[in-house]
């Protein structure tokens, strides 16, 4: 049987963008296992586990994970990391797509891996979504952001 930091080595290798294995990285968790990308609130459970893959491969084809610190701690594993790739497509906001600017990134990211019986019954990943938005030249409207909030504090 295989150590809980081998199973999440495994899940890394199999995310990263010239692997690319959903099945496998899926395969890789409890029946009721959840993939939570904590920053951006959302949770896959179960068959969407493998879309939270497929959707930042999607915007980043060439997605690579550095591990630069990995810890195992019983049930828990705990990895220091860079997410890196670049941006060749179109990048889903609520209000349309940031389209690609062949720009790098480079965000640096924490993720704990829960495992039950050399399954993944958890993940949350703790990436810097906002130093992954200025690397691509997205950078926040601080402007329409502030406005809002006087209108929403006055009641006009």
């Amino acid at each position: 049987m295989k150590s809980n930091e081998e199973i999440v080595r495994e899940a890394y290798r199999l995310a990263e963008g010239n692997v690319l294995d959903g099945p496998g990285f899926r395969a890789l968790f409890t029946e009721d296992g959840t993939f939570n990308d904590v920053p951006n609130s959302q949770t896959f459970r179960g068959d969407e586990i493998p879309w939270a893959l497929t959707g930042l491969a999607g915007v980043f084809p060439d997605i690579h994970r550095e591990l630069l610190e990995v810890h195992a701690l019983g049930d828990v594993v705990a990895v220091e990391l860079r997410i890196q790739g670049t941006h060749l497509g179109a990048f889903p906001t609520p209000i349309g797509d940031i389209l690609p600017t062949g720009r790098r990134i480079d965000v640096p990211a924490a993720d704990l891996w829960y495992l039950r019986e050399g399954k993944i019954a958890r993940f949350n990943c703790y990436n810097a979504t906002s130093v992954m938005l200025a690397q691509i030249g997205a950078t926040p409207d601080f402007k329409s952001a502030i406005e809002a909030a006087e209108m929403a504090a006055t009641g006009v």
